[in-house]
């Protein structure tokens, strides 16, 4: 295929319906890409012929970890913490269903670039998170080269807190700092998503948007794309279980760093030390396939540095030949 924007993913380009009978996708794999292209997720049945053991063997393990008496029907489950970061460092199973091949076959098909996971979270029940995008946590330069899987790992009820999203917010403007008038570098948040939500509010306003609730069964995914604003619904019954696990993943030849605490502007971006699970090796932080770092700049340095682009290339990045 003849792309005129390889710095755009596939699936987000605006002329990816006439260009996906190029990219050899099967029946399931091209109703994939259409729901991502159209609405900003799709779900598909998780690819594992031992996830069932892999789900039990995860819940074992990760139970003692939270404060949760599980045995007990009648317990409050969603006391304590709600989630374990990145268990694949110790856990086989959770290493295994972030790194499985034919979802990063996948994911490299749509994107047209290799996908590599970096995080995975665990959850023994629902979020309740306020609808967000994961452009604040978690971007890419080129943008939207950034992905989220979710897997239930239990059949999910309305009453647990299900996962809801916003179909076609992927569309929408990825909300910056510049755009909310804030500064973002150094800072300091308690919960890096706030400063953003009258944004996001105000376009869902704006667009007439209306939420959609994925009531899954186990072993169903959810692909999402970077924009897509979600998050978990209210848990209306205490007792139940949602668990559930979060692949995050990135791709090749990109600059990763954190947006809520960035200013892309001024070219302060705070820069992600980024390993991929899949393989454990470090992916250095690439532009066209060069490696860029941030600059160390003392004061004189920026006294002397009158042109804003000067100053934008300088704080940004610096090369290494």
């Amino acid at each position: 295929m003849n792309n005129p924007l390889p710095g755009v993913p596939l699936i987000e380009l605006p002329m990816f319906p006439t260009v996906a009978s190029t990219l050899g996708l099967d029946d399931n794999e091209a109703r994939i890409a259409h729901d991502l292209f159209a609405r900003g997720f799709a779900v598909f049945d998780f690819p594992d012929d031992q996830l069932d053991a892999r789900i039990e063997r995860i819940k074992q393990r990760l139970t003692p970890q939270f404060a949760v008496d599980f045995a007990d029907p009648a317990s409050n489950k969603t006391v304590g913490e709600r989630r374990i970061q990145d268990a694949w460092q110790q856990d086989e199973d959770v290493r295994a269903i972030a790194a499985n091949g034919q979802v990063l076959a996948l994911l490299g098909k749509l994107y047209g670039r290799p996908a590599f996971p970096f995080q995975t979270l665990n959850f023994p029940v629902g979020t309740q998170q306020d609808a967000h995008s994961d452009s604040v946590h978690f971007s890419s330069l080129p943008e939207r080269f950034m992905c989220g899987v979710w897997l239930a790992m239990e059949d999910i009820s309305a009453d647990a807190g299900p996962l809801f999203y916003y179909p076609g917010s992927h569309r929408w403007p990825v909300v910056t700092n510049a755009m909310i008038g804030r500064r973002g570098y150094d800072s300091v948040l308690s919960s890096a998503q706030d400063p953003f939500a009258p944004a996001w509010n105000a376009l869902c306003q704006a667009y007439g948007a209306e939420k959609e609730i994925f009531l899954a069964r186990k072993g169903q995914a959810l692909i999402w794309c970077a924009n897509l604003l979600h998050g978990g619904s209210v848990q209306t019954d205490p007792r139940l279980t949602r668990w559930s696990q979060v692949t995050h993943y990135y791709f090749e030849d990109c600059v990763y760093y954190t947006p809520a605490f960035s200013d892309e502007v001024i070219g302060q971006l705070q820069l992600r030390s980024i390993r991929a699970i899949s393989d454990g090796k470090p992916r250095p932080n690439l532009y066209l396939g060069e490696e860029v770092r941030p600059v160390q700049q003392t004061a004189t340095d920026a006294r002397r540095s009158r042109s804003p682009l000067r100053r934008l290339l300088k704080r940004m990045i610096s090369t290494r030949a």
